[in-house]
C-alpha cells in the first residue's frame, strides 16, 4: 500500500502546475478474466518546462504518447505512477496500458454470478481508485470532462455517468458503446457498470422542466426479488424536496441506481449512475430497519448529487462535508417528505451512537481533519466525518435557523457549481444568510475533538416547586474544549398511564454552568430530560429522580425520540463503566418488547451483544448469557406474529443459543417442528438458524452444504462460508484464519464473511491461540494488501475476545515496533486496543468495584 500513497503536498504542487480540460478513455472488456485493456487519451494546460506524473495502476503500460512524441513505459512508469517530463503549455498525453480486474471491490471489480455463469463489472473509485481503470490526475480539485468508449460482449448493458448510447457492432459477439462526455467533475465520481444487468425504467420531471430519465438495475438473478417502484418513489420524494431546499434543478441527464454484488460500502455517489450493495434488494423478508436504512441511504446519495458530485472539496480534509451535509439532508428529507417521519429516532439511536463511541477513542479527530495523504483519507471514513459532522449540521442548523440555513446553501450552489470549495466558502453564504459571525463557532466545534457531557443541577423546596436549575457542563481532561450548545430541556409526567411532555424550554448553553432560570418556579416533573428534541450533539446524564423514573417507566414514553435519549444515555454509562452492564442488559429485556422503533430495536439488540459479551464479570456472563437468550426466545414468542418484533428477536435468540434446551429450539424451528405463528423460515432465516446450530456443534460442514445446494446462489455461498468458519473446531477456524491472512482467493466479501465466522465462538479460548500469530502477521498484511482488504483483516481478526492485561500488552509491544509511516495502521490498532480496555473497565463496573 504505501507505493499507492499520495500526500496532499503532492496534490496542492501538482494542482499549480496542471489543468485538465478533457479525458478520452478506451475500454476493451472482451479480454479475459485477469485483464482489460485501457487507452487514455487527456488534454491538459501546464506550465511550460514543468514536469509532474499521472496515476496509473496497471497490469502492463504498453505505450505513453507525449505530444505526438514516443515515451519509454519501462523508464517512466512504475505500475502506480507515470512521469511526466517536459511538459508543454497545452499538452496531449496517450497512455496504453492493461488494467486489472480485482475482486477487493476497488476499482473495476469482477463478479461471476453462480446461478448463471454471467460475469458483472463495476467499479468503486472513491478514494484514489478511478487510476486503476485508467491514467488520471487522481485528486478531486482536478476536474475535467471524461469521454468512455466501451467495448464489451454485445449482451451485456453498459452504463456510466452520461446516458447509454445506442451500441455499434465490434467484431464476433461484440459491441461498442460510445458515450457522450460527461458535465465537468472529479475523477472518483465517474463510474463504469457493465454486464447483463436487468433493469427497470422510469423518467421524472425537473424543476427546470427537463425529463429525466430514471433507471433502476439488478443482476438477472435478483430481478424477481427488485421493488424498483419503490426506489422510484423516493426518488421523485427527494428530487422534490431537495431541488426546493437547494434551489438548483439537478445537474446530471439522466439518474441511474445500481444494486451490484460484493460492494464494500452502503452505496456511492458516482454522479447520474449511483451503486448500491446488494442487500438493499430483498430476497428474504427484510426487518423494518433494513427497508429505513435502505430509503435513508437513497436519499443520502442523492443528495451528493450537489453536495459532493456539483461542488466538490477541493481536498479530503473537506471530505466530512460531502459525507456530513449528506447524511443531514437524507434524514431532514426522510423526516419532512417521506412515510419515515421518525427519522430522527434512527438518527440518535444509529448515526449518533456511531458519533459518541468514535468521538471517545484515543484516535478521535477534529470534524476537520488533517489529512496529510490518501492513508489519512482512508481511515477517515468514520463516525466523525459522517454521524459527528452530521450531527454537528444539525446542531449548526438549530443555531442559525433551518430557513436561514438553506438560504445560505442556496447561495453556495449558485456560486461554485461544477467547481471546488473549502469549509470557509460555505460558512461565509451560512454568515450572510443568518446574520450570526460563525467563526468562534467552527473554531469550537469543527476544529476541536470530543464530546461534552451535559449534567442538570437542580434544587426543588419541601412542595417540589423548583427554587434553581442550571446545566453543568464537562469536557474531558484530554479535549478540554467547553462548547456552545443550541438545545432543549423537556419536562415528563405521568398521565394516564404514559410519560408525557409538559414543558419545554429551548435556551444557549454556553460554559460549565449555564442557569435556567424559565424552569425556577415550576414544579419538579416526574422526569427532566436534557437534549430533548436531540438538536445538540453532547452525552447526557439524568438525575436522581429522573433516572428512578426512567428505570420504572422508560417503556411509558408516548414518543419514540425521547425515549431514545434515555436509552442512549444508558448506553453510554454502561460504555463508560459508570453502571453496571447487567443492570444495562435487565433495562433492555424488561423494555424492549415495548419499543416501537424497529432500527431502535436492532441497535439494542446489539448493544445487549456487547454487554453479554464483553462488559459482564466473567464469573456469571456464562449464566447471564443463557438466561438471556430465554427471555429473548420468550419475547419472540410472545410478540405479535408477522410484526418486526418477532422477526428481530427471533432472530437475536438463535444468535445468542447457547444452552441444549436453545440448540433443540432452533432445531426444531429450522427443520418445521414447531413454528411461531407468522414468522416465515424463508432462505437467509434458514441460514441465520442453520449457522446458530453450526456455532453449537450440532450441525457441521454436510448440513451447510446441502442447504448451499438448496440456495446455491450468490448469497448462499456468502451465508455458507460464515458457516464453515463458524464451525467449533480447532481446523475449521485454522481454515478460515488462513484463507483470510495468508490466502488470496476470497474476494473482499467471502473474506468478510470468513472474519466473521472465525468470530462466532461460545467460548472465546477456541481462537485465543490465534492471537500471537495475529500480530506477527498485522504489519505484513498492512504492506501486501489493498487497504480495503487489510483493514478488514487488521480490524476483524484482532483478538478483541481476549479481554485480557495480556492483550494489551501485545498491542502495545506491536504498537512500538511501528514507524512514522504507519500511521493509519496505528490508528486502526489503537482504536482495537481501546475496546479491550474499556471492556476490562465494564468488567470492574459489574462486579461493582
Amino acid at each position: 500500500m504505501p507505493g499507492l500513497n499520495l500526500t496532499r503536498e503532492e496534490a496542492r504542487e501538482r494542482a499549480g502546475l496542471v489543468s485538465v480540460d478533457a479525458y478520452s478513455v478506451e475500454l476493451d472488456l472482451t479480454r479475459g478474466d485477469r485483464v482489460f485493456g485501457s487507452t487514455t487519451t487527456v488534454r491538459f494546460a501546464a506550465r511550460e518546462g514543468a514536469s509532474t506524473f499521472i496515476d496509473a495502476v496497471t497490469d502492463t503500460v504498453h505505450s505513453i504518447t507525449l505530444n505526438g512524441a514516443e515515451l519509454d513505459p519501462a523508464e517512466l512508469s512504475d505500475g502506480v505512477r507515470i512521469q511526466l517530463p517536459g511538459l508543454a503549455e497545452h499538452n496531449e498525453l496517450q497512455v496504453v496500458a492493461d488494467g486489472l480486474y480485482t475482486n477487493t471491490g476497488e476499482g473495476l471489480h469482477r463478479f461471476v454470478d453462480p446461478v448463471d455463469g454471467e460475469v458483472y463489472l463495476y467499479t468503486q473509485f472513491e478514494v484514489p481508485d478511478s487510476r486503476r481503470m485508467f491514467a488520471v490526475f487522481e485528486q478531486p480539485d482536478l476536474k475535467a470532462t471524461f469521454q468512455f468508449t466501451v467495448t464489451a460482449p454485445s449482451h451485456w448493458d453498459v452504463v456510466s455517468n452520461s446516458p447509454t448510447p445506442e451500441p455499434a457492432a465490434a467484431g464476433e459477439g461484440a459491441k461498442t458503446w460510445r458515450f457522450e462526455p460527461t458535465l465537468r467533475m472529479s475523477s472518483y465520481i465517474t463510474a463504469l457498470i457493465a454486464g447483463p444487468y436487468r433493469s427497470v425504467r422510469s423518467e421524472l420531471t425537473s424543476s427546470d422542466g427537463r425529463t429525466i430519465p430514471l433507471g433502476v438495475f439488478a443482476r438477472a438473478s435478483l430481478m424477481e426479488h427488485l421493488d424498483a417502484e419503490n426506489i422510484f418513489e423516493l426518488t421523485r420524494r427527494g428530487f422534490e424536496f431537495f431541488e426546493a431546499q437547494f434551489g438548483t434543478p439537478y445537474p446530471f441527464p439522466k439518474y441511474d441506481q445500481l444494486f451490484v454484488p460484493e460492494f464494500n460500502a452502503g452505496a456511492m455517489e458516482n454522479a447520474g449512475a449511483v451503486t448500491f450493495l446488494e442487500n438493499y434488494v430483498f430476497r428474504s423478508r427484510p426487518t423494518d430497519a433494513m427497508v429505513e436504512r435502505r430509503a435513508i441511504t437513497v436519499l443520502h446519495e442523492l443528495a451528493h448529487m450537489w453536495f459532493g458530485d456539483l461542488v466538490t472539496m477541493r481536498w479530503w480534509n473537506d471530505l466530512w462535508l460531502n459525507e456530513s451535509f449528506a447524511e443531514f439532508m437524507s434524514t431532514l428529507a426522510a423526516a419532512e417528505n417521506t412515510e419515515f417521519t421518525q427519522s430522527w429516532t434512527t438518527f440518535a439511536s444509529m448515526e449518533k451512537s456511531w458519533a459518541y463511541r468514535q468521538d471517545q477513542l484515543p484516535t478521535t479527530h477534529p470534524i476537520v481533519a488533517e489529512i496529510r495523504d490518501l492513508e489519512d483519507v482512508q481511515v477517515n471514513f468514520d463516525g466523525i466525518t459522517y454521524a459527528k459532522g452530521a450531527s454537528v449540521l444539525r446542531q449548526l442548523v438549530a443555531w442559525v435557523g433551518q430557513e436561514q440555513f438553506m438560504a445560505g446553501v442556496r447561495a453556495y450552489f449558485g456560486k461554485h457549481a461544477f467547481g471546488n470549495t473549502e469549509l470557509a466558502d460555505l460558512m461565509t453564504e451560512l454568515e450572510a444568510a443568518s446574520g450570526r459571525e460563525l467563526t468562534e463557532w467552527s473554531r469550537l466545534w469543527l476544529e476541536t475533538a470530543g464530546v461534552n457531557k451535559l449534567v442538570p443541577r437542580l434544587e426543588v423546596d419541601d412542595d417540589g416547586v423548583l427554587t434553581s436549575f442550571s446545566i453543568e457542563q464537562s469536557a474531558p481532561a484530554e479535549h478540554p474544549t467547553i462548547r456552545p450548545h443550541r438545545l432543549a430541556v423537556g419536562f415528563y409526567d405521568l398521565a394516564d398511564g404514559g410519560l408525557v411532555r409538559t414543558h419545554r424550554e429551548e435556551l444557549d448553553v454556553a460554559g460549565e454552568s449555564t442557569p435556567v432560570p424559565g424552569l425556577v418556579g415550576r414544579q419538579r416533573p416526574d422526569l427532566v430530560l436534557l437534549n430533548d428534541d436531540d438538536l445538540a450533539y453532547a452525552k447526557i446524564r439524568l438525575d436522581d429522580v429522573s433516572q428512578a423514573t426512567a428505570l420504572r417507566h422508560l417503556k411509558d414514553f408516548r414518543e419514540s425520540l425521547p425515549r431514545t435519549l434515555v436509552w442512549g444515555a444508558a448506553w453510554d454509562a454502561a460504555r463508560d463503566g459508570e453502571t453496571r452492564g447487567r443492570d444495562f442488559v435487565e433495562l433492555v429485556l424488561n423494555n424492549i418488547a415495548e419499543e416501537s422503533d424497529s432500527s431502535v430495536v436492532l441497535v439494542l439488540l446489539r448493544q445487549l451483544g456487547t454487554v453479554l459479551d464483553f462488559y459482564l464479570d466473567p464469573s456469571h456472563a456464562a449464566e447471564a448469557s443463557v438466561d438471556a437468550a430465554d427471555r429473548l426466545g420468550a419475547l419472540a414468542r410472545a410478540a405479535a406474529p408477522g410484526s418486526d418484533h418477532q422477526l428481530q428477536l427471533a432472530k437475536a435468540f438463535a444468535l445468542r443459543s447457547r444452552s441444549a434446551e436453545q440448540l433443540d429450539a432452533v432445531e426444531a424451528l429450522l427443520a418445521g417442528e414447531t413454528r411461531l405463528e407468522g414468522l416465515e423460515i424463508d432462505a437467509d432465516l434458514r441460514w441465520e438458524l442453520l449457522t446458530a446450530l453450526v456455532a453449537g456443534g450440532r450441525a457441521g460442514t454436510d448440513a451447510i452444504a446441502a442447504e448451499l445446494a438448496r440456495d446455491d446462489t450468490a448469497k448462499g455461498h456468502l451465508n455458507a462460508e460464515l458457516a464453515r468458519a463458524a464451525v467449533p473446531t480447532a481446523e475449521a477456524k485454522r481454515r478460515a484464519f488462513d484463507a483470510v491472512v495468508h490466502g488470496r482467493e476470497l474476494s473482499n466479501t467471502h473474506q468478510r464473511q470468513a472474519i466473521a465466522g472465525f468470530n462466532r465462538v461460545h467460548d472465546a479460548a477456541l481462537i485465543a491461540g490465534f492471537a500471537e500469530e495475529y500480530f506477527a502477521s498485522a504489519g505484513k498484511v498492512w504492506e501486501e494488501r489493498s487497504y480495503e482488504i487489510a483493514q478488514q483483516i487488521v480490524v476483524g481478526l484482532y483478538p478483541s475476545a481476549q479481554v485480557s492485561e495480556a492483550t494489551l500488552e501485545a498491542t502495545d509491544v506491536f504498537l512500538a515496533g511501528l514507524d512514522d509511516d504507519s500511521a493509519a495502521l496505528r490508528r486502526l490498532m489503537l482504536e482495537n486496543r481501546d475496546g479491550v480496555v474499556r471492556a476490562l473497565r465494564a468488567r470492574t463496573a459489574d462486579r461493582g468495584e
